[in-house]
């Protein structure tokens, strides 16, 4: 299966750059695209001015059509449009597409989409309203192109023809976004102490009365020069430092898959006729009389 990553960015230089970034992933540059493509497709915003379906110039409405997303999305991303930002879709398979998303998601220039509709709609702005949007670009709610046949005209001067539509119900996948952890590693110092026992030598010099005869056999001895040479000695501490590591912190995620049942109404035309005519062929139809 393939999945559309989607990202907004307010200058044609960060798209670029996201872009090449994209490809330089492995992701085929045919699978990507930019949107206006180029700036002359662009609008200049007039303060005040917000984007109008039914008077899409530029057709940045039909220009979405291809990217599946609700049509409350793609009204806000023609909106930023209209406003002046790029759009940058990559199409791509399963296995590829939380790279893609990692890289427009971490890319500086990337524009939050949540947040910049919020302060649109705290400056006053509306947002999607539901099906006059939508049919105004050419596309109804399920996002299909509609097309004039003309075959009602050609034929109005022979019979009258009541065209009967039904809705398909049209179920896609997006990716979305539900938080994120940083983990952030930083340095801090604490004052430690620990007591330690020294030894310590110290010096002195001391001088004694003595009073006794000296022997014959001490009489040279004892008269000549003499050196006492003592030396100190002491302890000091030594700090040396050992690091450990203490603790781990692991950052990752699981993938679980889950069934969602989508519930939705669509819409059909029936018709019903009230003949008196016998030669009325209406086996397929509802007759009431």
């Amino acid at each position: 299966m393939t999945r559309t990553v989607t990202a907004m960015f307010d200058n044609r230089a960060d798209a670029t750059n996201a872009v090449d970034k994209l490809i330089g992933a492995g992701i085929p540059r045919s699978s990507i695209r930019v949107l206006p493509e180029t700036d002359s497709s662009t609008a200049s915003y007039d303060t005040g001015s917000s984007y109008d379906a039914h008077r899409d110039e530029k057709g940045f409405w039909a220009s979405l059509a291809d990217i599946f997303m609700p049509n409350e999305d793609r009204y806000s991303y023609a909106e930023a449009m209209h406003r002046g930002s790029i759009v940058v879709s990559a199409t791509v398979d399963d296995s590829m597409a939380e790279r893609a998303e990692d890289i427009l998601e971490e890319y500086d220039g990337t524009v939050n989409m949540e947040d910049r509709v919020e302060t649109w709609r705290r400056e006053g702005w509306q947002g999607y309203s539901g099906a006059s949007e939508a049919s105004a670009g050419g596309f109804s709610e399920a996002g299909s192109a509609s097309a004039i046949t003309g075959y009602e005209s050609a034929r109005a001067d022979r019979e009258g023809v009541i065209p009967l539509a039904e809705e398909e119900l049209q179920i896609g996948k997006r990716d979305v976004g539900r938080g994120r952890v940083k983990v952030r590693s930083y340095v801090v110092e604490r004052p430690v102490e620990e007591d330690v026992r020294l030894r310590e030598e110290q010096l002195h010099v001391e001088r004694r009365p003595v009073d006794r005869e000296l022997r014959a056999s001490e009489a040279d001895d004892l008269f000549r020069e003499r050196n006492i040479e003592v030396e100190a000695r002491g302890e000091e501490a030594v700090v040396n430092k050992r690091a450990r590591v203490r603790e781990e912190v692991a950052v990752g995620k699981t993938v679980e898959e889950r069934t969602e049942t989508v519930r939705d109404t669509v819409r059909r035309t029936e018709v019903e006729i009230d003949d008196d005519a016998k030669d009325v062929d209406d086996s397929s139809l509802t007759r009431r009389r």
